[in-house]
C-alpha cells in the first residue's frame, strides 16, 4: 500500500501533525489493503464479540440498564443485540459495549511492532460502534470491515505507544478506545479528513476512565468502554454538524499524548503505518481478567496432564509477579455486592473454579458456582505469592500438593488465546460463541448458526443489518 506506507516517515510528511498523519492514513486505506490473515482475525473478533454481547444479558443489572437507556427514547437507528429494541446509534453502541464487557470475556491485548502487546480491550468499543453505525447507514460488510480495521489499528498504535500502565489509575478502555472508535464512526458516516480531525478533537474532550471500579469490584468497570462507544458516535455527529475541535488533538499541546500518556512514543505509533494493521491479539478462552489467565491455564493443565482432582488437593500455591500479587487480581476473593466482578478479577477465585470445574465461563462467575463445596474447600487452600520477576507479566507457576503428599507443578509463560503464541483455532472460537449464545437465552441455535455463517462471509454482506437483524427480539 504505497500511499499508506508513505505516511510513516520522510520529508513529505515532516510538517504534518500526528493527527493529520493518522487521519490521512485512515482515509487512504482500502479493503484491498488487508491480507487474508488480518481479515480472518477481524472476523474472529467480530464473532467472539457477538457471543459476548448476548451473554452479557445474563449479567446482574444489565436488564435494568438496557431498560433505563431504552426509556430515554430517540430515533430507532440501531439494534440492542440480543434485545431487539432499536435505539439511537450512540445509545445502542453504548449498551452493546457494556454487554460485551460484562463478564470480561471479550478480546484483549493491543499488539504493536514485533508482536509485542500492551493491556487493552479495543474490540469491546470498536465492534459495537461499527455495527450500530453500519446498521444505521446501510453499510456493506466490506465498508464496515474497512472502517473497523482502520479504527482498531489506530487505537492499538495509540495504546502500544502510550506507555500505559494498568496500575496507573486510568483505564485505557475509555481513552484509546474512544479515539479509535471515532475513526470508525467518521469513516462509516463519510466524513472528510477535516471533519474527522474535528471529530477526534471532540472525542479527546470526552476521554475518561478509572480502574478504581475494578479494585472496588463495582459493575461500573464496564462503563469506560461503553462511554467510549457512545462518545465516539457523538463526536462524529457533532463534527458532521459543524462543531470544530483543536488542530492536533492527538499530538498537540494538551492533546491525547500530553494529557493521557505517561511515556508516549509517537514514532512507535507510526511504525509501519499502512503496512501492518494492528488490533487486539487475544481471544480469551476463559471469562476473567487476562492477568489471571496464566495461573488458570496452569490449573487446567494440571487437571489434564497430572490428572489432579479437586477432592485430593490439600494446598495450592500460585506464583506470580509482585505487581500482580499486589494488584486487583491478587486480592483475596470476597463476593461482595457484585460477585461476578469480584470473581472475574480474582486469581484466588478463578484458580479454585478452574480446579473444580475445569474451566471458567460466565456461569462460573455466578453465586451458585461460588457456593459449590469444591470451590469453597479450595478457596481455603489457595495462597498467592509474588515470587516471580516483574518482567514475567504473563507468567504463572502453580504448585499443588495432594492428600497423598505428592506435589505437581506447572509453569505457563504463554497463556492460551494469544494469536501469535498460543492461538485458539477456528473451531474453538466458534464453540465459545455457540456456548455464549446458548448461555444467553437470547438466541436460538438456528439463529446463532445463521449469524455465524454471516460473519464467516461478512465481507460479502450487502447490508450489515442482515446480521444485526438476527439478534432481534423473540429469537430465543
Amino acid at each position: 500500500m504505497a500511499a499508506g506506507a508513505g505516511e510513516a516517515g520522510g520529508l513529505a510528511t515532516a510538517e504534518r501533525t500526528l493527527t493529520d498523519r493518522l487521519v490521512r492514513h485512515a482515509h487512504r486505506v482500502r479493503y484491498e489493503d488487508f491480507d487474508d490473515t488480518v481479515l480472518r482475525r477481524a472476523r474472529h473478533r467480530l464473532l467472539d464479540g457477538l457471543g459476548n454481547i448476548v451473554a452479557g444479558h445474563r449479567a446482574p443489572g444489565m436488564q435494568e440498564l438496557v431498560d433505563g437507556v431504552a426509556a430515554w427514547g430517540g430515533r430507532p437507528d440501531s439494534t440492542v443485540l440480543g434485545d431487539g429494541r432499536r435505539l439511537p446509534a450512540h445509545h445502542a453502541a453504548m449498551l452493546n459495549a457494556a454487554l460485551m464487557r460484562s463478564f470480561d470475556f471479550e478480546p484483549v491485548g493491543a499488539e504493536g511492532p514485533g508482536r509485542r502487546q500492551v493491556a487493552a480491550h479495543i474490540t469491546g468499543t470498536t465492534v459495537p460502534v461499527a455495527l450500530a453505525l453500519g446498521e444505521r447507514q446501510g453499510s456493506t460488510g466490506r465498508e464496515v470491515l474497512t472502517a473497523l480495521l482502520v479504527g482498531e489499528d489506530i487505537a492499538a498504535r495509540l495504546a502500544f505507544g502510550s506507555g500505559f500502565d494498568v496500575y496507573s489509575g486510568q483505564d485505557n478502555t475509555g481513552t484509546v478506545n474512544g479515539v479509535g472508535a471515532t475513526v470508525v464512526a467518521c469513516l462509516l458516516m463519510g466524513l472528510d479528513e477535516e471533519r474527522t480531525r474535528h471529530a477526534l478533537g471532540l472525542a479527546v474532550n470526552q476521554l475518561a476512565g478509572t480502574v478504581a471500579s475494578i479494585f472496588d469490584h463495582a459493575s461500573a468497570f464496564k462503563l469506560p468502554m461503553a462511554f467510549a462507544a457512545r462518545n465516539a458516535i457523538t463526536a462524529a455527529e457533532m463534527a458532521a454538524a459543524g462543531v470544530t475541535g483543536p488542530e492536533d488533538p492527538i499530538g498537540g499541546r494538551f492533546g491525547f499524548l500530553q494529557t493521557y500518556c505517561a511515556d508516549p512514543d509517537p514514532e512507535v505509533m507510526l511504525e509501519r503505518l499502512g503496512e501492518a494493521f494492528y488490533a487486539d491479539a487475544v481471544i480469551k478462552p476463559w471469562s476473567c481478567c487476562r492477568a489471571a489467565q496464566p495461573s488458570l491455564d496452569a490449573c487446567t493443565r494440571l487437571l489434564r496432564d497430572a490428572r489432579v482432582s479437586a477432592e485430593r488437593i490439600e494446598r495450592v500455591v500460585v506464583h506470580v509477579t509482585p505487581r500482580t500479587a499486589a494488584g486487583f487480581v491478587g486480592q483475596r476473593f470476597e463476593a461482595g455486592d457484585c460477585p461476578e466482578v469480584s470473581a472475574a478479577f480474582s486469581i484466588h477465585y478463578t484458580a479454585a473454579a478452574a480446579l473444580a470445574f475445569g474451566t471458567v465461563r460466565p456461569e462460573h462467575l455466578a453465586p451458585e458456582a461460588m457456593a459449590d463445596p469444591r470451590v469453597q474447600r479450595l478457596l481455603d487452600r489457595i495462597e498467592i505469592r509474588g515470587t516471580l520477576d516483574d518482567g514475567e507479566v504473563l507468567t504463572a507457576e502453580v504448585e499443588v500438593r495432594l492428600s497423598d503428599g505428592t506435589v505437581h507443578r506447572e509453569r505457563v509463560d504463554s497463556p492460551l488465546g494469544d494469536v501469535h503464541h498460543a492461538p485458539l483455532d477456528h473451531g474453538q472460537i466458534l464453540e465459545k460463541y455457540r456456548l455464549n449464545a446458548a448461555f444467553s437465552g437470547r438466541l436460538d441455535a438456528a439463529r446463532a448458526e445463521q449469524a455465524a455463517a454471516a460473519v464467516a462471509s461478512f465481507q460479502d454482506l450487502p447490508d450489515v443489518g442482515r446480521l444485526t437483524g438476527l439478534f432481534g427480539a423473540g429469537n430465543a
